[in-house]
């Protein structure tokens, strides 16, 4: 039986209470709910709002403030141009596609490092052995990211195409793309209305 969604309720004193434990938590708990992979839901005690996202995004942002950021100023001005641009939907999908690919890469090196028999002490492989390990595999680890970012480059290409492909079908060759020829028919339905017009 599924474990039921864990509820965070958020009062107007902006305190997170978590109906579980029947106890008042802070922003560092719910960020150790997020790494035990624990499934939570954060509701507005007022107006019953989901507010999770705000949570995750609050608590994105205090690691962004303190220690090694992860995102760059440059690729958050990029992510920030794309809202309200039409690729917006297409952009969120294809960065959800990617770090779940990226996780899977990473649970398949965990399944082969964490196997006791593979490991030098036949203990497993703990954070200061991976970290000993991925610096040892630096020019690996490249390579592997050199052909992740070309099959993450190659699926963006798919879906750009698949868009421009539903976007010529509906519109039937009526605004043809540069370097895109048109549909079949669509010169010479605009070649007859051309000798109508004579």
């Amino acid at each position: 039986m599924a474990k039921a969604t864990r509820l965070i309720k958020k009062y107007p004193n902006r305190r997170l209470y978590d109906t579980e434990t029947s106890t008042y938590i802070t922003l560092a708990d719910v960020k150790q709910l997020v790494l035990e992979q624990e499934d939570f839901q954060v509701l507005d005690a007022k107006s019953q709002d989901d507010l999770t996202r705000s949570i995750l995004l609050q608590i994105i942002l205090e690691e962004e403030a303190g220690g090694v950021p992860m995102f760059t100023s440059p690729m958050l001005g990029h992510m920030i141009r794309f809202y309200g641009h039409a690729m917006q939907g297409m952009m969120g999908t294809y960065l959800e596609k990617n770090i779940q690919a990226f996780i899977d890469i990473q649970q398949k090196m965990k399944e082969q490092l964490g196997d006791p028999s593979r490991a030098h002490d036949g203990k497993g492989f703990g954070p200061e052995l991976w970290t000993q390990f991925l610096q040892g595999q630096a020019p690996m680890m490249q390579s592997m990211m050199g052909s992740y970012m070309e099959q993450s480059k190659n699926m963006f290409m798919q879906m750009q195409e698949q868009m421009q492909n539903q976007t010529r079908s509906m519109f039937g060759g009526a605004f043809p793309f540069p370097g895109v020829p048109p549909l079949n028919g669509a010169a010479g339905s605009s070649g007859s209305l051309d000798k109508t017009k004579k």
